[in-house]
């Protein structure tokens, strides 16, 4: 009905437009009088009030024509814009009909590229991209419903096991209470990252300024005597990356890379870890050796509950939530995430980080001699490189 009234309004309005320049152009028109007899004035009053009547006549008839014609651009008006807006009634039904049960079903719009196509694609697209995280999310409640039901299974089995044992000794139960907490404590792992990853998702709730290498160092300390336990050489080059954002979750993103690259590497293997700014934004690289990785395993590796080779949270005390947590803090913090996997084994990982100025704090003074990509980097024993370290072979 507003579209109906607009179109009528808009042809009653241009019509009365056209009627008062008509009326005003024949009104300033002069009538030529040719007179033989000497009496052109007689005749000009004479000729006036038939010019007059003449006027009348035209606006009465223009008025009535324009009246009738105001009706049938209203009729006329009605039927474009019901026409116009059956699509928009079409796809706002369709759209009503949709839940979380049929999400997979679009719009489909056909026909020509106008703005109605647009919207009904815009539209699919938007519906395609909640299907997407809707199933995410069903994979994920469903993994993370069998990573928390498997231990709380065994704990149950073994409870039972010792509650049915008629011959069970101190020894026994001693046995089984330092199973159960280790059970519990892989519970209480598992919760943690849960509730990390699902804190990186909803976004940041501060902007607070860090450097990357102030948490890198932290990161190798933390890891080193897995790193010790496992066989594995540590090597870093630490510069000066500040950024802006939650420290704390840049430093689990930091120290999952650590752990992931400790972790799933082989006995002699190695880790290089290096930070740097470059080009206004701050860089932090860790780079494992560790088993041959298909190229296409890759972007599957930052999903949730994603293993290499099989490997289970029972088997290898990890959930696979380490790369997911460090994607999900990246993209968190507007940061780039670009891996990929090594020729000869293990894989490379590079994160930059927007460095932006944040008024009041003082970073710290980059060296004059920065290294150029691909540095060389030094055994992390210190975390930072001192006089006297011999530089690692291998480069980033």
């Amino acid at each position: 009905m507003r579209l109906t009234a607009l179109y009528g309004a808009l042809f009653m309005i241009s019509g009365a437009v056209l009627l008062t320049i008509t009326y005003l152009l024949q009104r300033r028109a002069k009538w030529v009088v040719i007179d033989t007899s000497g009496n052109a004035r007689e005749i000009r009053e004479l000729l006036k009030p038939m010019k007059e009547a003449q006027l009348r006549d035209l606006l009465i008839q223009s008025g009535i024509a324009l009246a009738i014609m105001v009706v049938i651009s209203i009729a006329l008006g009605w039927l474009v814009a019901g026409r116009v807006l059956r699509p928009l009634r079409t796809m706002t039904a369709t759209i009503q009909q949709i839940s979380a049960r049929n999400v997979h079903e679009r719009l489909a719009v056909t026909g020509p590229r106008d703005e109605m196509k647009d919207l009904a694609d815009t539209v699919d697209g938007l519906l395609g991209r909640l299907e997407t995280a809707l199933d995410a999310h069903k994979r994920f409640v469903a993994n993370a419903a069998h990573e928390l039901r498997t231990p709380l299974t065994l704990e149950r089995a073994l409870l039972e096991e010792t509650l049915t044992d008629r011959e069970a000794t101190l020894e026994s139960y001693r046995a089984t209470s330092e199973r159960l907490l280790a059970i519990s404590k892989d519970q209480a792992r598992l919760l943690e990252a849960l509730l990390t990853l699902a804190s990186s998702e909803r976004g940041l709730d501060r902007q607070e300024p860090f450097d990357l290498s102030d948490l890198a160092r932290q990161a190798l300390d933390s890891s080193r005597l897995e790193a010790d336990a496992r066989g594995v050489r540590l090597y870093a080059q630490i510069t000066p990356a500040p950024s802006a954002g939650d420290p704390a979750l840049a430093g689990r993103l930091i120290a999952n890379l650590i752990d992931n690259a400790v972790h799933h590497n082989v006995p002699g293997g190695h880790v290089e870890v290096a930070t740097e700014t470059r080009a206004g934004r701050a860089f932090v690289w860790v780079v494992n050796s560790g088993p041959v990785i298909s190229p296409q395993q890759v972007g599957r590796l930052f999903e949730p509950f994603q293993r290499l080779g099989g490997r289970t949270a029972r088997s290898d005390g990890h959930h696979g939530l380490g790369l997911s947590i460090v994607r999900a803090i990246a993209t968190a913090h507007g940061a780039d995430i670009t891996a990929h996997a090594r020729p000869g084994g293990g894989l490379s990982v590079e994160i930059s980080f927007p460095a932006p100025v944040v008024p009041g704090h003082q970073y710290p003074r980059k060296p004059d001699n920065p290294r150029p990509r691909g540095p060389r980097t030094t055994p992390a024993a210190p975390a930072t490189s001192s006089p006297g370290q011999r530089p690692a072979s291998n480069h980033m």
